[in-house]
């Protein structure tokens, strides 16, 4: 036994019920961290590059729901011109969901990063 112990010695009570309490505000957090979730899945973020000749609507599940593109920009000749402003848009949009999501989350989490959660 280590220094200051005494057999038999129980804990006290107290220890149990902060325990319980702790694990309560726990499971009331990710309750709220599951609402906030599917509130954030139903959001839609829409992003534009080129000066609006590529629009990309995508939702909180990061899934593109609508894709428009200008017709002048459509150009045979130019390609990678076009697959350059879709990429831009797409991931200007999964990065405004990756901000939402972190900032919401972290309010409920008052800035602890825990690891799984997002």
């Amino acid at each position: 036994m280590g220094r200051g112990m005494k057999a038999g010695k129980k804990k006290s009570p107290s220890g149990g019920q902060n325990m319980q309490k702790q694990l309560q505000q726990v499971q009331a957090m990710q309750r709220q961290m599951e609402v906030m979730q599917a509130e954030l899945e139903e959001k839609e973020f829409e992003t534009t590059a080129g000066g609006g000749a590529v629009k990309v609507v995508m939702n909180g599940k990061k899934e593109i729901t609508s894709l428009q593109l200008k017709e002048e920009i459509v150009d045979p000749e130019d390609i990678e011109m076009l697959q350059d402003l879709v990429m831009a848009a797409v991931n200007e949009a999964i990065r405004q969901v990756d901000e939402v999501s972190n900032s919401e989350m972290g309010k409920l989490t008052g800035g602890l990063n825990i690891p799984g959660l997002i």
